[in-house]
């Protein structure tokens, strides 16, 4: 009995010196927890390897649903349940082929269908086709461009250090080439790998034919880098060689699937929500480990965290896995949806969606005073090697949030390699440092409890 009852002291002395403690302390112990005892890399190795690709409105999607209630309901959270959501149903069918043609030589070349287009026939489409650098080039091109498949070739700029504003500069031509190439009459489009290394692995990813009638749908598809330069050294040789390509893809009725919820419920402003997350769904060329199969696990480390330490949160922080990030956003939109018809009030939102990578900052969506608040927590964060407090975009699915005064932040990830795995055949676990998992992790708890502990400025009435 005297065993039991000093146990429980001891308990107690330990979670009050939890509480009583200063941030720089709790942060240390965050990081301590998450380096140490970290079920992230565990889970994201089950999800990966055992469950794999997570395309919206698969069979494995529905599997990671739930595999991810039930690791929830195992942490002891408040509350744990699913939000339905009506997703995409988009196969890619057999594997594409695609080879030049020049005269009689055949040259395979790695292709894989964009996200949401639509098959060739079936014995495949063989054109001329013409390069550009981008969508502003077609209409100068006009009728040259009917009858031919067009070769979308911009690359991603090497030059800039952040690798996702060199995506972003060229990403248009994947999401809308084959939407302003069909208007030209065009028969196809292919499109250069949103990559900045040369190899041989074809990135996939969303495009959309926007409001163009479905008869005017042409087949697109991404080729590798490789094969990019390939096509484009032997276009100069030749100008009026050919391409074929082949692919069997089509989507399917819109399937019921779900966003994932937990939560640890405030106990002073218990109407005030704080929600960390990532997208559960990946693309089906790999396992998505970094996209975002990492982010997934890191947010769930985020309340395992939490919980295991017995902290009580001021405001309820509530984890969320969305559904369909990647070819439609619906899971987002769904759960803004029901946040309004529940008249919920979020004060903050943290996503991570750029990659299991070492943590180097934070994306911040604020105004100016709740900016510098947040940048006024850089030296908590520092001897973590956590230094850049910027502003800038925070993520996909948060971005659907629209509460009256709201601060959103994205977690930022060193980014030099992301764009080696995003989207392709090779983002699978064996990818993934543990390590590097774990800081994310441990990054992000802090941050969301230097939020909680402190809130958000709220702006001044007028």
């Amino acid at each position: 009995m005297k065993k039991t009852i000093l146990l429980t002291v001891l308990v107690l002395n330990g979670l009050t010196s939890f509480a009583q403690s200063n941030d720089e302390k709790n942060i240390k112990l965050f990081y301590k927890k998450a380096l140490t005892e970290s079920k992230c890399y565990s889970w994201l190795e089950y999800l990966s390897n055992d469950i794999g690709a997570r395309l919206s409105g698969s069979a494995t999607a529905g599997d990671a649903v739930q595999y991810t209630k039930r690791q929830l309901e195992s942490l002891g959270l408040d509350k744990v349940y699913l939000q339905e959501v009506m997703v995409p149903h988009w196969v890619r069918g057999e594997k594409e082929t695609a080879y030049i043609l020049d005269g009689k030589v055949k040259t395979v070349v790695p292709i894989c269908a964009l996200g949401g287009s639509v098959a060739t026939p079936k014995t495949g489409l063989t054109a001329e086709i013409i390069e550009v650098q981008g969508i502003n080039e077609l209409a100068a091109l006009g009728d040259k461009i009917k009858g031919k498949i067009v070769f979308f070739n911009r690359p991603m700029n090497p030059e800039n250090v952040e690798t996702f504003v060199s995506y972003g500069a060229c990403v248009d031509q994947r999401f809308a080439g084959a939407k302003e190439a069909a208007k030209l009459g065009a028969v196809g489009t292919i499109v250069r790998s949103m990559n900045l290394r040369l190899d041989d692995f074809p990135h996939t990813g969303a495009q959309s034919y926007g409001d163009l009638p479905k008869e005017q749908y042409i087949p697109t598809a991404a080729i590798s880098t490789n094969g990019a330069e390939l096509l484009s050294k032997s276009l100069k040789v030749n100008p009026a060689l050919k391409f074929y390509f082949k692919q069997s893809c089509e989507t399917l009725p819109d399937v019921l699937s779900h966003n994932v919820i937990g939560e640890l419920t405030g106990t002073v402003n218990p109407s005030n929500i704080m929600v960390v997350g990532g997208h559960l769904d990946s693309w089906d060329l790999a396992d998505g480990s970094h996209d975002d199969g990492a982010g997934v696990v890191q947010s769930m480390e985020v309340l395992r965290i939490l919980k295991n330490l017995n902290y009580k949160p001021k405001n309820t922080i509530r984890v969320v896995l969305f559904m369909n990030e990647e070819n439609g956003g619906k899971g987002g939109a769904k759960y803004e949806e029901q946040s309004k018809k529940n008249n919920e009030n979020h004060i903050f939102a943290l996503e991570s969606d750029s990659g299991g990578f070492s943590p180097r900052g934070f994306s911040i969506e604020a105004d100016d005073v709740n900016l510098k608040k947040i940048q006024g927590y850089k030296d908590f964060f520092e001897p973590y090697l956590v230094h850049s407090f910027t502003i800038g975009h925070a993520g996909s699915d948060i971005s659907h949030l629209t509460s009256k005064a709201i601060v959103k932040a994205g977690l930022k990830p060193d980014s030099q390699r992301y764009f080696d795995y995003h989207h392709a055949a090779n983002d699978k676990f064996d990818a993934i440092n543990k390590r590097e998992l774990e800081l994310g992790a441990a990054t992000m708890t802090s941050l969301m409890y230097l939020m909680d502990q402190n809130g958000i400025e709220l702006p001044k009435a007028n």
